[in-house]
């Protein structure tokens, strides 16, 4: 068998052992790990090509293979793997470089070696585009990132002319691109431009790598980043991960870089003297070019960017489930005493054993879920507008489930049947409480003073609270407990005495100091 051919490295390694260290050729072979044939093959072939140590300083690798390995010499005869195809091979899942030479040796026995192969193999992918040279696995993947540039939209009625972000997704074994235009990079067109990309490619890759903006990660770190929560959660649904790429380590998002690039170059500047009056406009004119872009052949690869996503990616992907995701917001909220949580100015009702913890809330359009612990302990109806309350029975306590049949308006109608002072008390007991409910006990123990004491005790009494303005079931009780009801109730003074409104009475403001009037 044909001696094996050295990489130049090692061809400088030989000739200085030889000729600088004047070691004997076994013991060449023996320090460079090579064959005593390969170290004597090596030698004669510099003696032919004339090449003297120390070698001149202008002599450069490239020069050095060439004149010991020139073309048409050992080596240079033998099939020549594509390479452009074993790049392609190694994107899908299980394939390595040795499997692809083993496969090669198999058609081409008298082929290069593993060692000769894997060096081709480098020269080829160092001559690939930055981005390319990583190799991806099929449906692995998928980078995602926003525009510097941004594109715009005209207000129609103003004229006015509005930036908005551009959103870039690419799948990292095809390079396969997605692209829309979004309002702004909150979360929610962060999150609603995930799910058209995912339906987009028709399934999901296993990986979201996202640069660190605020929308996709709470707390950037090399090591531990923190994800935001509805995004990992929308992930999840798809059945991924988030994986950040590291702060300041633009390699790790090279594909998304590159891929942005490339839609501002083949979308961006196409469009770039159409004039677009709304963001649905402006997306549909991407979504149109967006198949030419994929279809155009990559030069290094020789295969459109659809190509290599029908052969690599699309059948690695993860199906899309039955549902849409629905974006979730997610919010630490506070058990307030009366085991209810505040939600954009609603509340809803938790187990009561759960004051005074604090809980996740997490909330839709249609749904309010609760969790405490990660677990699950209450689900609502969404509920919109401002001061609303919905209370699950089962969350209140015993006590407080005698009174859940009982509501506000009925307690003020059965106040109004002892007469107006009384049901002008309870009417304000109800209204000092947090909650409705923590009122209701309040007023049916003052309610039921009336059957201990009788209804006229009860309204002389609560006249007399409502004059202190002490809104309380023990301040009646007090007052009926010591006969204050029974004692006569000062009268307020002409000036405590409010005037009635009248266009002809003018009141004790409208005339001013004499100084004042002057």
């Amino acid at each position: 068998m044909a001696a094996k051919r050295l990489r130049v490295r090692q061809i400088r390694t030989v000739l200085k052992l030889r000729y600088e260290n004047q070691l004997p050729q076994r013991e060449i072979a023996r320090v460079c790990g090579i064959g005593n044939g390969t170290v004597s093959e090596c030698l004669r072939r510099a003696r032919e090509a004339g090449v003297e140590w120390p070698l001149a300083d202008d002599l450069t690798d490239e020069a050095l293979e060439q004149r010991l390995y020139p073309s048409g010499s050992s080596g240079s005869d033998l099939e020549k793997p594509d390479f452009a195809s074993i790049h392609r091979e190694l994107s899908r899942p299980g394939v390595t470089l040795q499997l692809l030479w083993i496969e090669y040796r198999e058609v081409h026995p008298e082929g290069y070696s593993y060692s000769r192969f894997c060096e081709l193999y480098q020269r080829f992918r160092g001559k690939l585009h930055v981005t390319m040279r990583q190799v991806h696995v099929g449906g692995k993947q998928t980078f995602v990132d926003f525009s510097g540039k941004k594109p715009q939209i005209v207000d129609p009625k103003t004229g006015e002319v509005e930036e908005v972000e551009l959103f870039v997704g690419v799948l990292g074994a095809s390079s396969y691109i997605y692209a829309e235009a979004t309002r702004s990079q909150s979360l929610p067109d962060w999150i609603a431009a995930h799910i058209r990309m995912n339906e987009f490619f028709g399934g999901s890759s296993e990986i979201y790598v996202p640069d660190n903006l605020k929308s996709g990660v709470d707390k950037p770190c090399r090591y531990e980043p923190g994800v935001n929560r509805t995004y990992e959660e929308m992930a999840e649904h798809y059945g991924a991960v988030v994986v950040p790429a590291r702060p300041y380590k633009s390699r790790d998002k090279a594909k998304a870089e590159a891929s942005v690039l490339i839609v501002q170059r083949w979308i961006i500047g196409v469009l770039r003297n159409r004039t677009f009056f709304s963001l649905q406009e402006l997306n549909e004119a991407i979504w149109d070019l967006l198949p030419t872009l994929n279809d155009r052949p990559l030069q290094k690869l020789g295969m459109s960017r659809r190509e290599r996503f029908e052969q690599l990616d699309r059948p690695h992907l993860r199906p899309l489930p039955p549902r849409r995701y629905e974006i979730g917001h997610w919010r630490r909220c506070n058990v307030n005493i009366d085991y209810h949580i505040d939600i954009e100015r609603n509340y809803y009702s938790v187990p009561y054993t759960i004051y005074p913890s604090k809980v996740d809330a997490r909330f839709t359009e249609t749904t309010v879920e609760i969790f405490h612990r990660n677990v699950r302990v209450a689900s609502h109806r969404r509920l919109h507008g401002k001061g609303k309350h919905v209370t699950t029975r089962e969350h209140m306590p015993r006590t407080h489930q005698e009174y859940a049949d009982w509501t506000p308006d009925r307690l003020v109608e059965w106040a109004g049947k002892t007469g107006p002072y009384t049901e002008e008390l309870v009417t304000r007991i109800l209204k000092s409480r947090s909650h409705p409910v923590l009122g209701y006990r309040s007023c049916l123990g003052v309610l039921r003073l009336g059957e201990a004491h009788g209804t006229d005790r009860l309204e002389a009494a609560s006249k007399r609270a409502l004059r202190i303005q002490s809104h309380s079931y023990q301040t009646v009780k007090n007052i009926l407990d010591r006969g204050m009801d029974k004692s006569a109730l000062e009268e307020p003074s002409q000036s405590e005495i409010p005037l009635p409104d009248h266009e002809n009475i003018r009141g004790a403001d409208y005339y001013g100091s004499p100084e004042e009037t002057a």
